[in-house]
């Protein structure tokens, strides 16, 4: 009798532990198949790593026969979490049409996921959520719309700095808590070569360094601040904010040194303690208070070259920017309204070639030889006679990315 019981309790243990190991693996497949986001996106996320490419993240996903290389029609594809590029815009007034043409640039030619962040005046919102929806076929980005907000205590100062919303830049490592690094970008950016490329440069900061900007100017005979400021700025010409990439996890544990008090101050304490000590000696509104922060912490500062930021400033009365004369514009920078009038014509053609450009392979590998022709037309000019460094890395970047049909990859 004894021995029959045994024989029980050990047919029913070994039950058990069978039942417990089925389950254990049917757990473990449901965890990999979710992936942390749902069979869709993961689909799109294999697809974008293995082509490399816009035209596979167009497809449906999964993995091809290059999964499982030697045919045995088994294989297991790790998903990787890949890594989202951040870039912010604020746009306020008649910026749409201007932000969607820069994010478009940015879509073209970069090639890991991007995230937006759209901080814009609310009667926007309809019409930015509209014309990014109809690019949702695209599956090689995601956006979040802000509204414009400001600490509520001194809003209507912060307002009416510079221009409407503008100032917005500098609280965003206070509102986007939970991203790390982050470019931000004017609206009047164009991107002639791969977000990617910028976003790199987070790699080249060395340990004290939070942002990365471009000089105000090259040349100091033209510059803004180092003739006209009444304010501390960065270097020998100051600093221009229309590019600015940060890692604000750093942004927002500095104490940064400052001439209003011993202490060191954190970010979100020495924004409006700066504000009230110069508001009466600052022209440029933001861009000003960026120069003083880093005219006292200079470590904190990597300066990349003009090509990264390159404004009508560059060759309005010559040409001054040495890297852009190398190498081509990496960033354009239409300030002064310059795609919307006639005062620098080689800066409006290429703002009117990518805003006119659809998302189609042929379209986009069609624009390089119209866009030589226009800028042809624009010799009359300083910034004319250097026509092709205005394409010299836009067509680079055409051939990197497009140079063969879908067919051929």
């Amino acid at each position: 009798m004894r021995r029959y019981l045994r024989v029980v309790v050990l047919c029913l243990a070994c039950g058990f532990c069978s039942l417990l190991y089925a389950f254990s693996q049917l757990a473990v497949s449901l965890e990999e198949g979710a992936g942390g986001g749902g069979g869709k996106p993961q689909a799109a996320v294999a697809s974008w790593l293995a082509g490399g490419g816009r035209g596979a993240v167009r497809g449906t996903g999964g993995a091809g026969p290059a999964a499982h290389p030697g045919g045995s029609g088994r294989y297991s594809l790790k998903i990787q979490p890949v890594e989202k590029m951040h870039l912010a815009v604020v746009a306020c007034g008649e910026r749409l049409e201007e932000t969607m043409t820069m994010l478009k640039s940015a879509i073209i030619f970069s090639m890991k996921p991007l995230q937006f962040h759209i901080f814009a005046e609310d009667q926007l919102h309809h019409s930015f959520k509209d014309r990014l929806d109809s690019w949702s076929f695209l599956q090689t980005f995601n956006y979040t719309l802000y509204p414009i907000t400001f600490p509520s205590e001194n809003a209507a100062e912060w307002k009416k700095l510079f221009k409407p919303c503008a100032s917005q830049r500098l609280f965003l490592p206070l509102i986007l808590k939970e991203v790390d690094s982050l470019l931000y970008v004017d609206t009047d950016i164009l991107f002639l070569r791969p977000v990617d490329d910028i976003w790199s440069l987070l790699k080249k900061f060395n340990s004290t360094q939070i942002a990365a900007m471009a000089p105000e100017h090259e040349e100091p005979r033209i510059g803004w601040y180092n003739r006209f400021a009444r304010h501390p700025y960065y270097g020998k010409t100051g600093v221009n904010s229309g590019v600015m990439l940060m890692n604000m996890t750093r942004m927002r544990r500095k104490y940064f040194k400052n001439d209003m008090t011993t202490v060191r101050l954190q970010w979100g304490d020495i924004l409006m303690p700066l504000l009230k000590k110069y508001k009466l000696n600052i022209t440029w509104g933001d861009q000003d208070l960026l120069n003083i922060v880093f005219f006292h912490n200079p470590e904190s500062l990597f300066v990349f070259p003009c090509q990264w930021n390159y404004r009508p400033d560059h060759c309005i009365y010559g040409s001054n920017c040495q890297e852009a004369e190398e190498e081509g514009i990496f960033i354009l920078h239409g300030n002064r309204g310059v795609y919307h009038d006639d005062k620098q014509p080689a800066f409006r053609a290429v703002y009117e070639a990518l805003r006119n450009c659809s998302f189609e392979d042929d379209n986009i590998r069609s624009l390089l030889k119209p866009l030589e022709l226009e800028l042809q037309k624009t010799v009359h000019t300083y910034c004319g006679k250097i026509y092709k460094i205005f394409i010299k890395q836009l067509a680079k970047s055409v051939r990197d990315r497009y140079a063969t049909s879908p067919k051929e990859k």
